[in-house]
């Protein structure tokens, strides 16, 4: 008798943990899952979100919409994600350096904290000019912006983007000053400099890849302490090479949604990033063609990488005078 008890009790825990596991914890969505992205179409986020999106599907059973929301450097549709109901069906996308400082710069009163990070690549930056300039590497153009100080034009996504981003950290070790003509995403800047509207363009590798191997942009530096090699064109030198005591940090992009959704979809979106995004050769072979590095974080991990970004990138903004809150005043402090 006390055997069959015995057996008895294991069946029903076993039924409760399988019931567990895959049933009440696990989030099985009832219709199309939406992710805002920020930016204007074809730009780094809308390339990378699209294919994310498409990995995600098989495992939630549903279709995974792309919206694109540009405006105000991605704080629109940022703030669409975060005004949206809190039940898993709104995500945004992105990279952690915009998340994190649309509170210093005034854009968005929301900070790092108040998100759940799912990461997929890190971007690095590329400094490109049209190839009808006169500048063939990138000292030709420092001394350019030396001597026509704020006169060359320089095409970025906007004020939170990464292309500013890495003109203000060159600004920083330099002290040049040039002439900023933002866009409502990376490939309209890249557009813009590839048409001659504009002789600069700093945005991520993964935007300017294919102007480059069709020879319609010319590189100059890579925004690293190392190389790049681009499939297809060769390999364009470290900004250190000229500027050798500038630092850089990894540009980590993914989808996020405002905490307060349901626990079950963030234990979901753990497993489904864990057994498929880390798996995916789709998003391994788009980081290796288009000059990223795969990075498959989330939960504390991503936090934590991303933080240490978030914080240098604030830092900048706010040496640079494009910070409208001290950072350390809503709990950012200096990196160290």
């Amino acid at each position: 008798m006390w055997k069959k008890i015995g057996l008895l009790s294991v069946v029903l825990a076993v039924i409760f943990v399988v019931g567990t596991v895959y049933g009440e914890d696990v989030w099985r969505p009832k219709k199309p899952i939406t992710i805002i992205v920020p930016w204007a179409a074809g730009g780094s986020t809308d390339q990378v979100t699209r294919i994310v999106a498409g990995e995600l599907e098989k495992p939630l059973g549903q279709k995974v919409v792309i919206v694109n929301q540009p405006g105000a450097s991605g704080s629109v549709g940022t703030k669409s994600c975060l005004d949206a109901p809190r039940d898993g069906y709104t995500w945004t996308a992105g990279a952690v350096e915009d998340l994190g400082t649309y509170i210093i710069k005034g854009f968005l009163n929301t900070k790092l904290q108040d998100w759940h990070l799912f990461l997929d690549v890190a971007n690095v930056q590329l400094i490109s000019v049209n190839v009808k300039t006169p500048y063939r590497d990138f000292q030709d153009l420092l001394n350019a912006f030396k001597q026509k100080p704020g006169k060359i034009s320089v095409a970025t996504a906007g004020e939170a983007s990464m292309g500013h981003l890495a003109m203000e950290t060159i600004r920083r070790y330099t002290g040049i000053s040039y002439k900023h003509v933002a866009y409502d995403g990376g490939n309209p800047a890249v557009i813009a400099t590839v048409s001659g509207e504009t002789e600069v363009v700093p945005q991520l590798a993964c935007e300017q890849v294919d102007m480059i191997r069709a020879k319609k942009l010319r590189p100059l530096a890579v925004l690293s302490d190392q190389p790049l090699e681009i499939e297809g064109y060769g390999s364009v030198p470290p900004i250190t090479k000229w500027i050798p005591n500038l630092k850089t940090n990894p540009h980590y992009f993914g989808i996020w949604t405002p905490k307060g959704v349901p626990a079950n979809v963030i234990s979901t979106m753990n497993k489904i990033w864990r057994e498929v995004i880390a798996k995916s050769d789709t998003l391994k072979r788009y980081a290796r063609e288009r000059g990223a590095l795969f990075t498959p974080y989330y939960g504390q991990e991503a936090f934590d990488k991303s933080w240490e970004a978030v914080r240098a990138t604030a830092w900048i903004y706010y040496e640079a005078g494009k910070a409208k809150v001290r950072p350390d005043k809503v709990g950012i402090p200096r990196p160290k």
